[in-house]
């Protein structure tokens, strides 16, 4: 999947239209796919649907919290064992 592909389904995901906030989501989504990375899971097997729940948890608006979702962390852990 594309940058541009990633981008535009983690938008879908979240219900966010326009390009206003590109670049901020864009920057979220290098960051939770730096992580899974790390998690040893391929780029590849990853789907907007995860990395949107990922931006959603750091983006959280402003209030400060930037900390991932137990969610967030189970899923990836699951794909980091299945090797995927």
């Amino acid at each position: 999947m594309t940058q541009a592909e990633m981008l535009e389904g983690v938008k879908n995901a979240l219900g966010i239209g326009g390009t206003y906030q590109d670049n901020t989501i864009s920057t979220y989504i290098d960051e939770v796919m730096d992580f899974l990375k790390g998690a040893g899971v391929d780029a590849e097997s990853v789907k907007p649907g995860l990395v949107a729940r990922g931006v959603s948890d750091l983006w959280n608006y402003g209030a400060g919290g930037g900390k991932l979702s137990e969610y967030f962390m189970q899923k990836a852990t699951q794909m980091s064992y299945k090797g995927a």
